[in-house]
C-alpha cells in the first residue's frame, strides 16, 4: 500500500510505504523558511486549520518547535474550523489584530473548498502577502485550477514538487499526463496540471515496479524488502530513495509563491533530499 499525499506522522508500517511527506520534509522547513529574512523574518504564527487529525497534530508539533525556537506563546495563535467552513469574517479580523505590532504569518492546515473564503476574506480586509504571508500544506495546482487566484496571489504553499519545475524529467512527466488526458477524455483535459500527490504516487508506482523487477516476483514478502533502497530520478529533479528501515520517501522540500496563472514560482527549494523523521521529536513519546 502507498500513502502519496503529506501527514501528521507519529505511525510507521510494514506494509505502507509512505510517499508523501512527513512534518519535517513540509511543515517545519516552511516555518523555518518564514523566520528566515527570504522568509520575512516572522516572530509571530497563526496557527490555523480544519478540524481533523492532521492540522490538530501537525500544529501540535509546531507550537513545540516554534517555542524551542525562543517564540513564546503569547506570540502563537491557533484556531480550528469545521469541515466546509466559509465564514471568516471574524478570523480574519482576529488575525489582523493579533498581528499588529510583530511581523505575523499565517500556517494554513485549511481543507478544500474552505481555502477560497479564507483568501477571499483576507482581501475583503485589505490583507496581502506583503502584509500576512500565507503559508499553506494543502493548496497546490489542482485546488487552483480554474479559480481566480487574485486574492491568493503571493501567497506560500510548501510541496515536495511543483508542476512549474523547469527540468527534462517533469517536462516529459507533464506533457504525457497531459496527452493521457486527451486522449482519454478526461474533464477539462485541456487544461489538466500535475500537483505534488501525483508525482508521489508516480514514484511510488515506479518504485513497485522496479522491486518486482529486483525481486523477479510480485509476491508482497519478497516486493516489500526490495522496495527498501529503491531510488528513483523523480520529476521534481531529484533522485529520491525510499527508506528501507521507516518506509519514507528521502524527499526535497521547495516553497512555491502563488502566480496569477494559478501556477507556483519555486522561491526556495532544499539543496539535497531530506530524510523523513516519522516520529517527530517534538511530540512527547
Amino acid at each position: 500500500m502507498f500513502y502519496p499525499v503529506q501527514y501528521e506522522g507519529q505511525e510507521q508500517s510494514e506494509n505502507i510505504f509512505y510517499t508523501g511527506a512527513a512534518p519535517n520534509q513540509q511543515a517545519i522547513p516552511a516555518v523555518e523558511y518564514l523566520m528566515s529574512p527570504e522568509g520575512g523574518s516572522a516572530e509571530r504564527f497563526v496557527l490555523l486549520g480544519t478540524d481533523y487529525v492532521y492540522p490538530r497534530t501537525t500544529n501540535q508539533i509546531l507550537r513545540a518547535f516554534l517555542q524551542s525556537k525562543g517564540v513564546a506563546d503569547s506570540d502563537i495563535m491557533e484556531e480550528y474550523t469545521p469541515f466546509g467552513f466559509s465564514n471568516y469574517q471574524t478570523i480574519v479580523s482576529n488575525i489582523k489584530n493579533f498581528a499588529t505590532g510583530k511581523k505575523t504569518a499565517v500556517i494554513s492546515t485549511i481543507n478544500g473548498d474552505s481555502n477560497v473564503p479564507f483568501y477571499r476574506e483576507l482581501g475583503n480586509q485589505g490583507i496581502d502577502a506583503a502584509d500576512i504571508p500565507v503559508m499553506a500544506f494543502s493548496v497546490g495546482e489542482e485546488e487552483l485550477r480554474g479559480i481566480d487566484t487574485s486574492a491568493l496571489q503571493g501567497h506560500l504553499a510548501a510541496w515536495n514538487y511543483f508542476m512549474s519545475v523547469k527540468n527534462p524529467t517533469n517536462n516529459d512527466f507533464t506533457k504525457k499526463y497531459k496527452q493521457y488526458a486527451l486522449d482519454n477524455n478526461l474533464p477539462n483535459a485541456d487544461n489538466v496540471v500535475t500537483n505534488d500527490p501525483m508525482e508521489a504516487t508516480y514514484v511510488g508506482i515506479n518504485m513497485w515496479k522496479q522491486a518486482v523487477e529486483d525481486a523477479g516476483s510480485t509476491d508482497v514478502d519478497k516486493v516489500r524488502i526490495s522496495m527498501g533502497g529503491q531510488t528513483f530520478a523523480a520529476p521534481s529533479g531529484y533522485t529520491l530513495k525510499m527508506d528501507a528501515e521507516n518506509h519514507h520517501l528521502w524527499k526535497p522540500v521547495m516553497i512555491g509563491q502563488i502566480r496569477p496563472d494559478g501556477q507556483f514560482d519555486v522561491v526556495y527549494k532544499t539543496p539535497e533530499v531530506i530524510q523523513a523523521s516519522p516520529w517527530s521529536q517534538y511530540i512527547p513519546k
